[in-house]
């Protein structure tokens, strides 16, 4: 096995791990057994277990944020880019309900990850949304009156809360459903005519 793959085998054993024990419960062995290596292995890829999870979520976040800029390219305009953004968002986390956790709960767990590790993997996600926002207001799609920086945190803390109901609720629903809605509500702040 390439070190790559076994890198990556930790990585998503992580995933599972966490998502189902909790990252407090969750051990470095119980990690190793769900990634079928020694426990040692992952002393060779990782310092610690606070390591993998900064790793982990940097690896997904960089990921996604690169899925979403290609999808999101090939959209006409910055209201169709917007639908789709956050139809990609809830479509990623409804596909892999054990990362969902992770993210929306798990990570939470620790005051700092947001202002420390995971700064700018969250900061990348948030230039994304907002150089939409942008192209919409150069665009005279989007108002002008409402600071892109604001409208970029409105907007992904609406699919952030709404993620994050659907995890807690124990996913009794299709968070894709809710996608439109959400896109619209947003829509209807943020551009010229309301539409």
């Amino acid at each position: 096995m390439r070190e790559s793959d076994k890198h990556q085998q930790i990585i998503e054993a992580a995933v599972r791990v966490f998502a189902r024990n909790g990252y407090y419960n969750s051990r470095v062995s119980d990690i190793a057994r769900e990634a079928g290596v020694a426990s040692g292995t992952i002393y060779l890829y990782f310092k610690t277990k606070d390591d993998i999870l900064v790793t982990l979520f940097r690896e997904k976040m960089a990921a996604w944020v690169a899925h979403v800029r290609e999808r999101i390219a090939v959209e006409p305009d910055p209201v169709a880019k917007v639908r789709r953004l956050v139809a990609l968002h809830f479509d990623t986390l409804e596909r892999d309900p054990a990362l969902a956790e992770v993210v929306q709960v798990e990570l939470r767990q620790g005051h700092k990850f947001f202002r420390g590790a995971s700064a700018h993997e969250v900061s990348a996600y948030f230039e994304l949304i907002g150089s939409v926002l942008e192209a919409g207001q150069a665009a005279g799609v989007f108002r002008g009156d409402v600071p892109v920086n604001v409208a970029t945190k409105v907007l992904f803390g609406a699919m952030d809360q709404m993620a994050t109901s659907w995890v807690l609720g124990k996913r009794k629903y299709r968070l894709t459903d809710a996608a439109d809605a959400v896109a619209t509500v947003f829509l209807r702040g943020v551009t010229v005519d309301g539409a």
